[in-house]
């Protein structure tokens, strides 16, 4: 299964991917379930979670993580502070 991807961008990425274009998504703290059936690319502007896979892997985002969500990959996500993202799928 792949990995979730966790990494910084630069202010010159972030405009060349048009990442502030793209539609934003918001949750308060709580926690549930998730599957991604395509795979989704997102970039935090706020708050923090922890995502754990079914293998039981835990991963940590915050605000400025930019992520890749494979496709397939089926989760449980622990919003600890309430998240904003702006998200497209690839």
């Amino acid at each position: 299964m792949a990995k979730i991807e966790v990494r910084q961008l630069s202010e010159e990425e972030i405009e060349k991917m048009g990442i502030r274009n793209w539609p934003t998504w918001s949750s308060p703290v709580q926690k549930f379930p998730w599957e991604y059936t395509t795979t989704e690319v997102c970039y935090f502007l706020e708050g923090r979670v922890i995502v754990e896979t079914e293998d039981g892997e835990k991963v940590e985002i915050k605000k400025g993580d930019f992520v890749r969500f494979p496709a397939g990959l089926k989760c449980t996500w622990d919003v600890i502070e309430p998240v904003k993202k702006h998200y497209n799928f690839e």
